[in-house]
Parts: C-alpha cells; sequence; structure tokens
C-alpha cells in the first residue's frame, strides 16, 4: 500500500486564551503555595505539568481562608460572586480568564441589565457555562431541543453562548426559540469565539477529502467532542486521541487521507507528536504489506 497522507487543519491546537493562562500560571512555578481553582484547562498533559511543578487543585465554589498563597481562576473563568468570595480571603488571586470569555459574561450582564430573562446555550455543568449562570440564579441553561420548553413564553429574553459551542448549533436553538415564543422579544448575542469558529470551519474543509480525521485533545474538553461531533455529521470517520500512544495501527488500514485536528486546549507538540506517529504507523503498514508480498512469492 502507498503510505498514508498525513494532513494538518489549516486552524488547530491551543487558542490564545488558553496559551495565556498557561503562561500566566507558568510564571508561578517559583512560588512556594499556587492553587488552580479547577482545571486550567481541559488537557491532561497541563494537569500533569501543574502537579509535577507544585501546583494544587482547588475548588472554586468553596473559598478556604486556609489556602493562603497564590490562588488561579482559570480560562474558564468564574461568577463575579466567586471572585469577591475569594477577593476576600488571605490569597493572592490571580485570573487567567479568557478575553472571549469575559466578552460573554459582559454581554449577559447587558442583557439583564436592560431587563432581558438570560439563557446560556451550552454544555450544563461545565466550568465556562457554570461561571456564566453563578450570579444570576435565574438563569436558564439550553444543552439541546429539550431544554427550550423551561423558556418564558413571554417577556424579552437574552441569549448567550458559551464561547465554544458549534455556531451552526447555536443558531438553530436560537432560531426555535424564536419560532416558539412569537409573545416574546428575543435577543440574541453572538458569544461563539473566533478561535472555535475557525476550528469548524478548518474540520468541515478536512472532511471533504479525508478518510478519517484524527482530534486530539483532553477527554472532557468540550470544544473537542465538539469537533468529532462536526466530523461524524459531515459523514466523515473521526477518533479521538489525547495523546500519540492511544493510536491504534487498525484504525489506519484502508484510509489514504488522514486529518489531523485538535482542541483549542491542545498543546502545539502534542499535536505534532501525533502526526509523526501517524507516520510512523503507515511505515509500519507499508512494511507489513511488504512482508506479506514476499512471503506470498515464497509460496508461489
Amino acid at each position: 500500500m502507498s503510505k498514508l497522507n498525513v494532513h494538518l487543519a489549516s486552524h488547530y491546537g491551543m487558542c490564545f486564551g488558553v496559551r495565556d493562562a498557561l503562561a500566566a500560571t507558568r510564571s508561578t512555578y517559583n512560588e512556594s503555595d499556587v492553587t488552580v481553582l479547577g482545571q486550567l484547562v481541559h488537557n491532561p498533559a497541563v494537569s500533569q505539568e501543574l502537579t509535577e511543578n507544585g501546583v494544587k487543585k482547588g475548588d472554586l465554589n468553596n473559598p478556604t481562608t486556609g489556602i493562603g498563597g497564590t490562588v488561579i481562576i482559570t480560562a474558564h473563568g468564574a461568577s463575579e460572586s466567586d471572585r469577591s468570595r475569594w477577593s476576600s480571603t488571605q490569597s493572592k488571586v490571580l485570573d487567567t480568564t479568557c478575553p472571549l470569555v469575559h466578552k460573554a459574561h459582559k454581554s449577559l450582564v447587558s442583557l439583564v441589565d436592560s431587563g432581558f430573562f438570560p439563557v446560556v446555550i451550552g454544555k450544563k455543568g461545565h466550568a465556562e457555562v457554570n461561571g456564566l449562570v453563578g450570579d444570576f440564579p435565574q438563569a436558564i441553561v439550553i444543552e439541546g431541543d429539550e431544554d427550550i420548553f423551561e423558556v418564558p413564553y413571554e417577556g424579552k429574553i437574552g441569549i448567550v453562548s458559551q464561547t465554544t459551542q458549534p455556531i451552526e448549533r447555536v443558531n438553530e436553538l436560537v432560531e426555535k426559540i424564536r419560532s416558539t415564543r412569537n409573545a416574546c422579544e428575543v435577543k440574541f448575542i453572538d458569544t461563539v469565539c473566533a478561535p472555535t469558529k475557525n476550528r469548524q470551519k478548518a474540520v468541515k474543509d478536512l472532511s471533504k477529502f479525508c478518510d478519517l480525521i484524527v482530534v486530539v485533545g483532553g477527554s472532557n474538553s468540550n470544544n473537542t467532542a465538539q469537533l468529532v461531533s462536526k466530523v461524524e455529521g459531515l459523514g466523515c470517520r473521526a477518533v479521538h486521541v489525547e495523546r500519540p500512544e492511544d493510536l491504534i495501527l487498525d484504525w489506519f488500514i484502508g484510509a489514504k487521507d488522514v486529518g489531523v485536528t485538535a482542541g483549542t486546549s491542545t498543546l502545539e507538540e502534542t499535536v505534532i507528536s501525533v502526526s509523526e506517529r501517524i507516520k510512523a504507523i503507515s511505515d509500519e503498514m507499508a512494511l507489513k504489506d511488504r512482508e506479506c508480498l514476499g512471503k506470498e512469492r515464497i509460496l508461489c
């Protein structure tokens, strides 16, 4: 067989918000007492690096006066009430919230201040979504069509989205809310971030000619999972891995063109390592084919 053609997506991997959060956290490695309030980014390699450098993990929702030292708010952000609680402790607060997540918070606040009922489209229980709705106990989170029934049938409805949601799906849900709430004034502010949109578009382009697309990212990364869903929805085969060791040779049998993309929390070096491992698998498959062909000739 001919070797696999490996194609990197035009946009993939770590976005500027995650990169800046990681850089800010790395700057604290020389401090003796540092705690991240949750998972800095949804990436196992980063989590391991933090542990190796003595960074502890804390709970954003439970400020503890005994923690002290430096506490870090993750790239996913936090509610203003959580920020205030931590600011009142003895800890130094380092806020690494992504600027585009801050923008989503400001958009939701502006809607509520204008008298709109708050609705957030996103994954229930996700750290970013928890932060968005944390100051608005009345807010409704829409994860799927089945959640729309909770939206009020009168008044003003204000909608924002988790920054890593697929924009096509967000627009679809917004239109369903509009069409079923005719008596309401519905205002939607698009808070899906540009890095997410770019990665979704890039993987769509890959799926047009690839037989298989390898998506690299943490198992609990929402935007990585959305990339997998996007590929599968386009009728292309997708596999999700966290590291090169997760790759299985049998996945590539029968494939010619293999695409590689990654979620916004994935390190560049991880993506390159996965790409190199795919090329090595291609060499292994070619060698096995030559060995089998040689055996067939001997038998003849």
